[in-house]
């Protein structure tokens, strides 16, 4: 049983609902002098993944105006980069962001990792989908060009979307072997095969991995996720690492995350608000990575939040998490 699409992930879930309340209340907040920037908060915050093109589409209708646009000119600096991550949705967003990863001179590694490493295959399918309606161009192909070598090879196993389906039954054989062959590919040789890991970590599903990190510690007595940190570097490391927490627990995955945006001086706010965009549009999952934030730092990740921002950004960032 193949797992759906994430909300907002296929293109026929669209909520329907009378969305003249929300585009009258964004117009009214941007008319005439100055703007009202709680009622942007407010009505932008928590709306679902499902009700964000009818509502940009009932703004255009009802007042002959893009709503992208007038928050554009309305809102600057990173509590506009907030609000137009959120005004395309969730498929959007990661379309817009592995462009920012791949454009230019260099790569955006720790972006393609956010938007690509531990999805559905339904997500990964949709994601390649709307790239490549978005720009013209393939994602597979874009990312081949951009990259070399080993981390090319793991991009292009995430992107052929042939995981294990979360259904799939863990079988403690097949979950030994894996471990037997991880273990070869690191602690037991000199020079780890960065090949036989990203083959293994890409193609199972959340549960397999899961299980294949007890049975690794159980094992060898020590943490996988340990093994692979001593034995790789880099994007690399990060990528792996990555792959073994989603399946691990999401959640924390996600706690450590963000705190490795604000940790040390100045604030990665990009990253900062791009991360929490994408918790934010599953409540519960927003509400476990708050809960496993105080486990890991003990302390409130709101406040956390509230010390590292300010003003309406700030604002917009809380809003998102509470």
């Amino acid at each position: 049983m193949p797992t759906p699409p994430s909300p907002g992930y296929d293109p026929n879930q669209v909520a329907h609902f009378d969305a003249s309340g929300p585009a009258d209340a964004l117009r009214k907040a941007m008319k005439g002098f100055g703007t009202d920037e709680s009622t942007l908060i407010r009505v932008l915050a928590h709306m679902a993944p499902q009700e964000i093109p009818v509502v940009k589409q009932t703004y255009q209708q009802r007042h002959r105006r893009s709503l992208e646009a007038d928050i554009k000119d309305e809102c600057s600096g990173y509590f506009e980069f907030a609000l137009l991550a959120i005004l395309r949705g969730p498929l959007q967003q990661d379309v817009w962001c592995l462009n920012d990863a791949l454009k230019g001179a260099g790569t955006k590694e720790a972006l393609l990792d956010d938007v690509l490493i531990g999805r559905s295959n339904a997500d990964i399918r949709a994601i390649k989908a709307a790239y490549q309606q978005t720009y013209r161009r393939s994602l597979e192909a874009d990312v081949k060009a951009d990259l070399s070598a080993k981390t090319e090879r793991m991009y292009s196993m995430i992107l052929a979307a042939s995981r294990q389906e979360e259904s799939a039954p863990v079988h403690p054989q097949s979950v030994d072997a894996d471990v037997t062959e991880l273990h070869r590919a690191t602690e037991a040789k000199t020079g780890a095969d960065a090949l036989t890991v990203c083959s293994i970590l890409t193609n199972r599903s959340d549960g397999q991995i899961r299980a294949i990190a007890l049975a690794y510690e159980h094992k060898y007595r020590r943490a996988l996720e340990t093994v692979i940190k001593n034995d790789f570097s880099g994007h690399m490391e990060d990528a792996l690492v990555r792959m073994v927490r989603t399946g691990a627990d999401k959640a924390m995955r996600d706690a450590i995350a963000l705190e490795e945006c604000m940790a040390g001086p100045g604030t990665k706010d990009e990253r900062l608000t791009t991360r929490i965009v994408a918790i934010h549009w599953d409540r519960n999952h927003a509400g476990q990575v708050r809960g496993a934030y105080k486990h890991r730092y003990k302390k409130d990740l709101v406040s956390r939040i509230k010390g590292e921002t300010s003003g309406d950004y700030e604002r917009i960032l809380v809003a998102m998490m509470e």
